[in-house]
């Protein structure tokens, strides 16, 4: 079966769903619900980066592919009720991360989106990437996510999973450069 189709009709496995976005209280002040683990990554990726081919990197699923993940989406590009699965891992061992986005932003100075976790994903919660050009004309990345484990592995795992998280944070960054 397309890794895809099953979880086109799948439900987040989360209450809190938008939070990530960056125009609510929580994402400015990087504030999750309680039980939830908080990531929050910051990075200016520097003057010669430019937010339209950022973005574009962004919201086409390049930077998850860029990182190692083979994103399988909906849509060839997030925007709000797409539905995209990352895979990582190989054959049998292939590790399906279901998600659906939740917001996508696409305006002078910002671009971004946030996606939610479905049924089936390692983890519950959200991830909001949002890249924005500041005054100086520089373009900063965040990544602001709220998370708790999802599956009975993850809670096996102990810290891995946040150790995991932060990682791809960073990495999704470099990709972006």
């Amino acid at each position: 079966m397309d890794p895809l189709q099953r979880y086109l009709g799948a439900a987040f496995s989360y209450p809190d769903v938008g939070l990530s976005h960056p125009d609510t209280d929580a994402f400015r002040a990087g504030a999750v619900p309680p039980g939830y683990r908080r990531v929050r990554h910051r990075r200016l990726l520097g003057p010669e980066v430019s937010l339209e081919r950022a973005a574009e990197i962004l919201l086409t699923w390049q930077a998850h592919a860029r990182c190692g993940l083979r994103p399988v989406a909906s849509a060839p590009r997030a925007a709000a009720g797409v539905t995209v699965v990352s895979q990582l891992g190989l054959g049998p061992l292939r590790l399906p991360a279901p998600c659906r986005v939740v917001w996508a932003v696409e305006e002078d100075g910002r671009a971004g989106f946030g996606y939610g976790t479905l049924a089936g994903h390692p983890a519950s919660g959200e991830e909001g990437f949002l890249l924005e050009r500041d005054p100086a004309g520089r373009v900063r990345f965040t990544v602001h996510a709220y998370t708790r484990p999802g599956r009975w592995y993850t809670r096996l795992a102990g810290p891995v999973p946040g150790l995991l998280q932060n990682a791809f944070a960073r990495a999704y960054a470099g990709a972006l450069r």
